[in-house]
């Protein structure tokens, strides 16, 4: 009797070794670390692409010339950032990172895009039959912007057996929208080479 009990446990615990040993393990990381799994796009690229760009974008020429003839900040916007590449790849990442870039420079004055001023036109008139005549915001009075930042994300995918190589291309234009001048034009490039076991892709 005890023989076949000790088997009976034997054969329950099989099955639980092997859902232990398959469970997840979860670490967590510095948001600063570089980690890069499938090769796709990822948070990294859209940092670094953008850091890159805006720099380079507020060091171009446009910017002093900018400043000398009117003494101001230019007012920026982010517009429409296109992903034509051959994956699926959230845009508003890279948009948000622009953003953030812009408006810690210190070196322009930044608007809200195109759904936040519906939200906050609605919260301006909302003001008029809720809050003290003394705090409401006037209608028609905001900053209008000088320039609009608007992009690309393209792709090319060279694969073979196992191995393969994604090019990724962001193009940014920087446009004067009263006069629709481009003044600049911003590339940044990433490849990235990766070999898979599984040729599976």
């Amino acid at each position: 009797m005890r023989k076949i009990w000790v088997i009976s446990l034997l054969i329950l615990s099989v099955p639980l070794f092997f859902i232990t040993s398959c469970g997840k393990k979860i670490e967590r990381v510095s948001a600063n670390e570089i980690i890069d799994i499938s090769g796709k796009w990822n948070d990294v690229d859209a940092q670094q692409t953008s850091k890159a760009m805006i720099g380079e974008c507020l060091d171009s020429p446009w910017y002093s010339e900018w400043r000398s003839q009117t003494g101001k900040k230019p007012v920026v916007i982010v517009g429409n950032v296109f992903n034509k590449s051959h994956e699926h790849i959230n845009t508003e990442t890279i948009v948000n990172e622009m953003e953030r870039a812009l408006v810690n420079s210190g070196q322009v004055r930044f608007v809200a895009n195109d759904q936040w001023r519906s939200r906050l036109r609605a919260e301006r008139r909302s003001m008029r039959d809720w809050s003290n005549p003394a705090t409401v915001k006037k209608l028609r009075n905001e900053l209008g912007a000088d320039f609009m930042l608007v992009g690309t994300i393209n792709s090319i995918i060279d694969r073979e057996g196992g191995r393969a190589v994604k090019f990724y291309q962001v193009d940014l234009k920087l446009i004067n929208l009263e006069t629709n001048e481009i003044v600049w034009i911003g590339q940044h490039k990433i490849k990235k080479y990766i070999k898979k076991g599984n040729v599976t892709w």
